[in-house]
């Protein structure tokens, strides 16, 4: 399929292959990394692999008078145009663009960051694909917002959908920051979507997989992958808002989740409540170190599940896994680069890497997802 913005955005790289190209070319560069640890299984793909995105950021700039909204060209502050994307939600891309539509009207200009004038910076549209949720996110700079609660009446009254509307401030030159103050001008200020038969929070700062689809499918894996028999203590580090932990709680004895952001952590709970687990538990800390102080007290944990983010885990954190020596480690990984690093420091601190699951998260874009089972060496 064609995309009239391929050239100026570069945001999907692959489009130039066909989708089955797409995997085997994904294919053929997991094997070349990550071969010599162990068989690596055939890529998932996706059915239908556009429209996949539940979010959707667009920045704002003026162009010639004109509102315009898109994306920031690779490389560079230059916002390309898009009206509609190949990968983005499709109810997405049109409260975006009512959203532009609505700015003139109401007299908001769209912030220019080169003379520090305007006010709409971008804005954040997430959808719950199960329940069809929708949370709509202004990122202003700082100031009154003007005509406020007539703007988002008209939003809603065109986009029903909209569960929840909120305002951000950005004081800084990062271009797609939400920024530090949050006030919500209509619903609960977050929206809750299902994934693998349970309920999760999301809020404007919530760490949640872009691609449902092939997440339940993700997580699914990871969860084969733990072997649970109901009665593991388990550690789900770099937690989020608990998605992965909370998914393997019903079959296993206990799950301890750590992850330094507390607002991560904050949803967590929130979630843990609103699907009555009783066996998991959620703190804002450093990962490695909590595993450092309960291997040092000979506390015994058999499964650790970790998903840091593209770079990967440091050694000491690597160190702090085998410091506390579980019997089985799930790596789920965004970055084959450092997956591959790391597999090979803790082939050294005693695991074996037995299983090696690749999924296409991404289609059209360079990125895969990973999953890989590792035993501790006898």
């Amino acid at each position: 399929m064609n995309c009239p913005h391929a050239k100026k955005c570069n945001g999907c790289q692959l489009l130039n292959l066909t989708y089955e190209e797409q995997l085997s070319h994904k294919q053929a560069r997991l094997i070349a990394l990550l071969g010599k640890y162990c068989h690596v299984e055939e890529i998932v793909g996706m059915d239908e692999p556009y429209h996949y995105r539940n979010k959707v950021q667009a920045a704002f700039c003026a162009k010639n008078g004109k509102i315009t909204s898109g994306v920031y060209q690779s490389a560079t502050r230059r916002v390309v145009e898009v009206d509609s994307c190949l990968i983005n939600d499709e109810t997405a891309d049109k409260i975006i663009l009512t959203v532009r539509e609505l700015c003139p009207r109401f007299k908001i200009k769209p912030y220019d960051l080169r003379n520090d004038r305007g006010y709409l910076r971008h804005v954040l549209v997430r959808r719950a694909f199960a329940t069809g949720e929708v949370m709509c996110v202004l990122v202003t700079a700082p100031g009154v917002f003007p005509s406020s609660r007539s703007f988002v009446n008209e939003l809603l009254r065109r986009h029903p959908e909209i569960k929840t509307v909120v305002h951000c401030i950005n004081n800084t030159d990062t271009g797609l920051f939400l920024g530090n103050n949050a006030t919500v001008l209509y619903g609960d200020g977050y929206i809750t979507d299902l994934l693998c038969g349970l309920k999760f929070r999301i809020s404007a700062r919530s760490f949640y997989q872009v691609n449902p689809i092939q997440t339940e499918k993700l997580y699914t894996c990871a969860k084969d992958f733990a072997e649970l028999t109901g009665n593991e203590m388990l550690i789900d580090a770099y937690c989020g808002t608990g998605t992965i932990g909370l998914i393997m709680a019903d079959k296993c004895k206990s799950v301890l989740g750590v992850e330094v952001n507390k607002d991560a952590i904050a949803d967590a709970k929130k979630n843990v409540e609103i699907n009555g687990i009783k066996n998991a538990e959620f703190y804002a800390a450093d990962a490695g170190a909590v595993m450092d102080e309960l291997a040092a007290a000979g506390e015994h944990f058999d499964t650790v599940i970790t998903d840091p983010p593209r770079a990967g885990c440091s050694y000491k954190f690597l160190k702090s896994i085998a410091a506390l020596a579980p019997n089985k480690i799930v790596y789920v990984s965004c970055n084959p680069e450092t997956l591959a690093r790391d597999l090979g420091i803790l082939r050294k601190l005693g695991y074996k890497v037995d299983k090696i699951q690749p999924f296409d998260m991404f289609p059209h874009t360079d990125h895969v997802e990973t999953v890989v089972k590792l035993n501790k060496a006898k």
